[in-house]
């Protein structure tokens, strides 16, 4: 017989959008019950974002010693012990896990169910020996890699980002299949330490970004010797005795890449088989559960977060999905997601940082627009580090209200969050234009743009003909 639950919420799936509703529910007095058939901490902590930094990290490392010789500091004969980085990977993840633990948030009152969760009704989920009912439901299983339908892919030992940092050894030669912002990232990292690297991409790279910024990512990554090709298709995957070889359709010419190791970046798909979401009357397809403004399902005792609500794929979009869910089931508020304002970085070197709507989108809603720019090879910051690869964009419309910007540079990710705030509270550029930046800093790019806007009217012939008046009167 099954062991029954009646609790408020039943929350299914540890990552990072199920493990803040279910810690915010609990600490607010809810009962609370999360489901996890896999690792606590989901895709971010263990395949995703916080390894995928670690190893940008010690490949970041490595380029400085490699490159040191500019700043007259000689590194000679770098070498990478792949091992070790391996465990440093690892062992990141470790130093965060006990924060994502059962033993944290059973400690904060929350039941924790290491099963695999099944629907058996609109109101009841089986989930090992325990029959969960509750008052609401959220759904935050999150999504899976995505491997196209490419004939003799099956029969490959392919690598994805849930399996690539098992690795212990460097790839002699990495074919990554994908050119988005996990594809790019897991490349130059790759290349960085030591791997010879291809990327194939039937698009540009990072297609979903303003592509005068990517030119500069491009060509950085280009630079480093990574072997990108694009607007190529690929239609054939076989073993080799090398590794593995793929076959590409390249503007009608078939070629054949031969590497050690395959990775294939190629998207997400949200994880919604196994979830019995039929029997609770909740539609959804491959691309995730259907939700309205408030992340209710069909079935409205049902809610749904993060990467498998079919919106923005980003741990901090989850974050924000759980706000919104812990609104709407606990204090009854009428709570909508707004990714107005949501940004989005890909770490690269230079990084690649964007808040708002892309020029060509604001052009369609906005009507007339206006687009500043300042490069970092007149950021002081930037000349005195010998890093000047990138540049601030921002787009603004009437009156100077910032509708949207993208950095590419170092630190863009960091430098990014002041116009996250501009445009979360509509703000106009003279707040920007106003502040004091600490100097010599990069964030100066940002007062700099902003100014810019106002340098036409400052310098005017009518201001000079003002200022010529008023030294009459001494």
């Amino acid at each position: 017989m099954a062991q029954k639950l009646k609790v408020d919420i039943c929350v299914i799936g540890a990552g990072s959008g199920g493990l803040s509703v279910a810690a915010g529910a609990a600490q607010m007095g809810a009962s609370t019950v999360l489901v996890e058939k896999g690792k606590m901490g989901g895709d971010c902590l263990n395949y995703g974002c916080v390894p995928s930094k670690s190893l940008l990290a010690a490949g970041h490392a490595a380029q400085i010693a490699k490159s040191a010789s500019r700043f007259g500091v000689s590194c000679p004969g770098v070498e990478v012990d792949f091992s070790a980085v391996h465990g440093h990977v690892h062992d990141v993840i470790a130093g965060i896990a006990p924060h994502d633990s059962v033993e944290r948030f059973e400690g904060l009152g929350v039941k924790v169910i290491q099963a695999e969760a099944r629907f058996i009704g609109p109101r009841e989920v089986e989930a090992g020996e325990y029959l969960i009912a509750a008052r609401r439901f959220v759904i935050a299983t999150g999504s899976a890699p995505m491997v196209p339908p490419i004939p003799g892919i099956e029969d490959v030992p392919y690598r994805t980002n849930e399996t690539i940092f098992d690795m212990t050894a460097a790839p002699e030669h990495l074919i990554v299949i994908g050119g988005g912002p996990i594809g790019m990232e897991l490349a130059q990292a790759h290349r960085r330490l030591g791997s010879q690297v291809t990327v194939v991409e039937m698009d540009e790279v990072l297609n979903k970004d303003d592509p005068e910024l990517v030119d500069i990512v491009r060509a950085r990554v280009r630079s480093e010797g990574v072997d990108i090709r694009e607007g190529v298709k690929v239609i054939g995957a076989e073993k080799h005795e090398e590794g593995v070889a793929v076959t590409i359709d390249d503007n009608g010419a078939e070629k054949r890449i031969v590497g050690s190791d395959l990775l294939v970046a190629a998207g997400r798909r949200a994880n919604v088989e196994g979830l019995g979401l039929e029997a609770a009357g909740i539609d959804y397809s491959p691309r995730g559960i259907k939700v309205d403004a408030r992340l209710r399902t069909t079935n409205r005792r049902v809610y749904a977060a993060g990467d498998v609500a079919g919106r923005l794929q980003f741990t901090h979009v989850a974050a924000h999905h759980a706000d919104v869910v812990i609104r709407n089931v606990l204090f009854r508020q009428p709570a909508k997601v707004n990714e107005r304002a949501c940004p989005w970085v890909t770490y690269t070197s230079p990084e690649l940082a964007n808040v708002g709507l892309g020029e060509h989108d604001l052009s369609d809603r906005h009507g007339e627009i206006r687009i500043l720019r300042w490069p970092f090879t007149d950021n002081d910051r930037a000349r005195t580090e010998r890093d000047t690869d990138g540049l601030i964009k921002v787009i603004t419309g009437r009156r100077g209200r910032v509708l949207g910007a993208a950095i590419v540079g170092a630190h863009a990710g960091e430098l990014i969050l002041p116009w996250v705030l501009a445009v979360a509270g509509k703000l106009k550029l003279k707040e920007m234009a106003q502040v004091i930046a600490p100097y010599p800093t990069r964030s100066e790019v940002s007062k700099r743009a902003a100014g810019s806007y106002y340098t036409g009217a400052l310098f005017s012939p009518w201001v000079k003909m003002l200022v010529r008046f008023l030294a009459r009167f001494g």
